[in-house]
C-alpha cells in the first residue's frame, strides 16, 4: 500500500474504505504545496469541487467572511481535512483556508472522495461536521444547553426560609435558587416568585421555601439549545434547569443566554409577530419566513435546530392570525377553542414545501352543530390568511374548516377509541398518525386526547401490531414502479420514500415505550434502547433523519431562489455526486430497518410485545 493510502487509513472517514478504494483515490487525487500567507481555497467566493487534506504544515481556517485582520477560527495541522462543507452543502458556505507556513495539501475529487461520506461511519463524521461548522467562528453559536451554563447551580433544602433563600441568591449575584425533591424532581425559587408568592402576599420571612416554591422546568444535557428556547418562550419561562440523565442538576439557563447562540436567530422576527396589530402586518412578517429559513441553514447548524426554530415562527405566525382573524367573528368564543398544529409542525421538522396541517378542539359550549358550522365558517378565513402570508395550507389536507377536524374533546375521545378498536375503519390509521403528531399552539396546553387513549396502545397488541404494518408498508427506496411508468426515474420523492418512512417507525416505536414526544428525534431517543428499537438502530435512523432533512431543506431553498415552487421531489441532475451517494446510502440503512421490523412482524406474535 502507498505511504498516502496508508496516511488515509488513519483518518475517519476515509478509514470507512476499503484499501483498494482508498488507494484509488489517491491515484485520482493530487499533492500541492503552498507558500506561507498563500490562499488555498475560498470556499465564499468560489465553492469547492475538492476535500483537503493537509500533508504538512498548517492552516487557518475562517468559517464567516471575516473582514481582513480577524484572527483564524481554527487552525488545522496535519491529518487536518477541509472544504468538505461546501461541498456536502453544494453552496459557497466557505471555508477560506490561508497557509500559515510552508503547507502540503492533499486534494481528493468530491466525486470520488463521495462513498467515503456516504458510508455508515461517514454519515456520522457528516452530521457531527455540519453541527459544529458554526460552532467554530470566533462568535460564540451555541447548539447544546450544556453550552449555555455560565455557572455553578444555586440550590437549597426545601426547609430554607424565605429570608436565608434571598441572602443566598444575592451573594451568588444569581435570580434563582432551586430546590431538590424526594420524587427526584426539582422546585425553584425566582426573583419572580418571592415578588408574586411572598411579597405581594404579605408573607413573613420566615416562610419555607418549600410553601412558596414552584415547579422547575428541567432540559436533560446534550439536548438542542433551540429546543430549550422553545421551552422558554412558548411557557413564559425565565429559568431552565440543566439536568444530566441521572437527574443531578448541573447548571440553569436563562433566556438572555441565547443572545449569543444561533438559537436566537427569529426570536426578532417573532417578537413582530407578537406584537403585529393588523392582517396585512402579519402578512408582510410572514413573507419573510423563506429568508429566516436561509439565514438558519447557512449558519450550518444541525436541521433539527434549524426546522425547531424555524417552527416556533410559523406557531406565532398562526397564533397572530388567529387573534386578529376570529377578532372579526363575534360569535366565535377564542376561548372555546384549542388550535393544534399538526404534521411536520406539530413535530417541529418544518421545511419551505411543508403543509399547514392543523385541527381543533372545540369548547363545551360548542354544544349543537348550528354553533360548530359557524366556528368552520371563521377557519375558512383563517386558512386564507395564511395562504395570504405564505403558508401552504392544503385545501384537501388536515383544515379545521372541516368537520373531520373540528370536534369536541368528547367528540375527539370517541374517534381515537374508535380507531384504537379497528383502525382499518374510516381512516383511522391515517387520522390516528396525524393528531398523534398533533401539539397544542393556542388554548388548552394539555396534550390531545389522542395521545392519552393511545398511551396504553400495548395492551391492543393488534392494533399495535397493524399501526407497525402501516408504517412499514411504505418502503425506502430509490425508485418505485410507480417513477418507472411514468419514466421518471430521473427524481426522488425525499419525503415519501426515505424520510416518511423514519417518521413513521418513530411514532410506532415511541407508542411502545408510552412516550409523549412528538419530534422524530426525540421519539427515536425515547426509544433507543428498547426491545422494540435497539439502540444502534435508533442512532442510525436519527443520524439518517438529520442527513436526509439537511438535504431536502438546501434543494428548497435553491428552488425558492430560483423562483420554484419548493418540492420534495429532487431532481437527481441537481444534486452533486456526493448527495447522491449520501441518499443512496441513507435508503440502505433506513431499508436495513424496515426489514428488522419486518421480521419481527413476521416471527413474533404481537401478545409477546405487549407482555415485554
Amino acid at each position: 500500500m502507498s505511504e498516502l493510502g496508508t496516511f488515509l487509513g488513519e483518518l475517519p472517514p476515509f478509514d470507512s474504505l476499503t484499501p483498494a478504494a482508498r488507494e484509488a483515490l489517491v491515484a485520482a487525487g493530487r499533492v500541492s504545496d503552498f507558500r506561507p500567507g498563500q490562499r488555498i481555497l475560498d470556499g465564499f467566493v468560489t465553492g469547492s469541487d475538492e476535500v483537503f487534506v493537509v500533508l504538512s504544515g498548517e492552516v487557518e481556517l475562517w468559517m464567516s467572511e471575516a473582514p481582513a485582520g480577524t484572527p483564524a477560527d481554527e487552525v488545522l495541522g496535519r491529518g487536518g481535512i477541509f472544504g468538505f462543507t461546501a461541498v456536502l452543502s453544494g453552496t459557497k458556505t466557505g471555508p477560506r483556508v490561508v497557509a500559515v507556513g510552508p503547507v502540503r495539501v492533499l486534494r481528493l475529487p468530491a466525486e470520488l472522495a463521495a462513498p467515503a461520506f456516504s458510508s455508515p461511519a461517514g454519515m456520522r463524521f457528516v452530521t457531527r461536521a455540519l453541527s459544529a461548522v458554526a460552532g467554530r467562528t470566533s462568535t460564540p453559536t451555541y447548539s447544546t444547553v450544556d453550552e449555555l451554563i455560565v455557572s455553578p447551580p444555586l440550590s437549597g433544602p426545601a426547609s430554607l426560609t424565605v429570608a436565608e433563600a434571598a441572602r443566598r441568591m444575592t451573594a451568588a449575584g444569581l435570580t434563582y435558587l432551586a430546590v431538590p425533591l424526594p420524587s427526584g424532581n426539582f422546585g425553584i425559587v425566582t426573583d419572580r416568585v418571592l415578588r408574586e408568592r411572598v411579597v405581594a402576599a404579605g408573607l413573613p420571612p420566615r416562610t419555607p421555601i418549600g410553601d412558596v416554591m414552584v415547579p422547575a422546568v428541567s432540559a436533560v444535557t446534550d439536548s438542542l439549545a433551540a429546543d430549550a428556547l422553545v421551552q422558554l418562550t412558548e411557557s413564559d419561562l425565565d429559568h431552565l434547569l440543566v439536568v444530566d440523565r441521572a437527574g443531578a442538576l448541573r447548571g440553569v439557563i436563562l433566556p438572555q443566554d441565547f443572545m449569543v447562540s444561533v438559537s436566537s436567530v427569529g426570536l426578532l422576527l417573532r417578537e413582530q409577530l407578537g406584537r403585529a396589530d393588523s392582517i396585512d402586518s402579519v402578512v408582510q412578517l410572514g413573507h419573510r419566513l423563506p429568508s429566516l429559513l436561509h439565514g438558519l441553514f447557512e449558519r450550518g447548524r444541525q436541521a433539527s435546530e434549524v426546522t425547531a426554530i424555524y417552527s416556533t415562527v410559523v406557531d406565532q405566525l398562526q397564533r397572530a392570525v388567529l387573534g386578529l382573524v376570529l377578532d372579526d367573528h363575534p360569535e366565535v368564543d377564542t376561548g372555546q377553542i384549542t388550535w393544534l398544529s399538526l404534521g411536520s409542525n406539530g413535530r417541529r421538522e418544518p421545511v419551505l414545501g411543508s403543509d399547514i396541517d392543523s385541527a381543533v378542539v372545540l369548547g363545551p359550549e360548542v354544544d349543537t352543530e348550528a354553533k360548530a358550522a359557524s366556528y368552520r365558517a371563521a377557519f375558512v378565513d383563517v386558512e386564507q390568511t395564511l395562504r395570504r402570508a405564505g403558508l401552504h395550507v392544503d385545501e384537501h389536507g388536515a383544515t379545521p374548516s372541516k368537520p373531520a377536524f373540528a370536534r369536541t374533546q368528547q367528540q375527539w375521545r370517541a374517534a381515537a377509541q374508535a380507531w384504537l378498536r379497528s383502525p382499518l375503519t374510516n381512516q383511522g390509521m391515517v387520522m390516528s398518525s396525524l393528531l398523534l403528531d398533533g401539539r397544542p399552539i393556542q388554548g388548552d396546553p394539555a396534550l390531545p386526547v389522542v395521545h392519552k387513549v393511545f398511551g396504553d396502545i400495548r395492551s391492543h397488541p393488534g392494533t399495535f401490531k397493524l399501526l407497525l404494518t402501516e408504517s412499514l408498508s411504505n418502503r425506502a427506496r430509490l425508485r418505485s414502479v410507480r417513477d418507472v411508468l411514468v419514466r421518471r426515474a430521473g427524481t426522488f420523492d425525499i419525503k415519501a420514500h426515505a424520510l416518511r418512512p423514519v417518521v413513521d417507525i418513530a411514532r410506532w416505536a415511541a407508542l411502545g415505550v408510552q412516550s409523549a414526544e412528538v419530534s422524530t428525534r426525540g421519539r427515536l431517543m425515547a426509544a433507543s434502547g428498547s426491545e422494540l428499537l435497539p439502540t444502534e438502530q435508533a442512532t442510525v435512523l436519527m443520524e439518517v433523519f438529520e442527513v436526509l432533512q439537511r438535504l431536502r431543506l438546501g434543494y428548497q431553498l435553491d428552488q425558492h431562489d430560483r423562483g420554484e415552487r419548493p418540492s420534495n421531489v429532487l431532481s437527481r441532475s441537481r444534486l452533486s455526486p456526493l448527495d447522491r451517494s449520501v441518499l443512496a446510502q441513507a435508503v440502505r440503512e433506513i431499508g436495513a430497518v424496515q426489514r428488522r421490523l419486518a421480521n419481527v412482524i413476521q416471527f413474533t406474535d404481537p401478545d409477546d410485545w405487549a407482555s415485554r
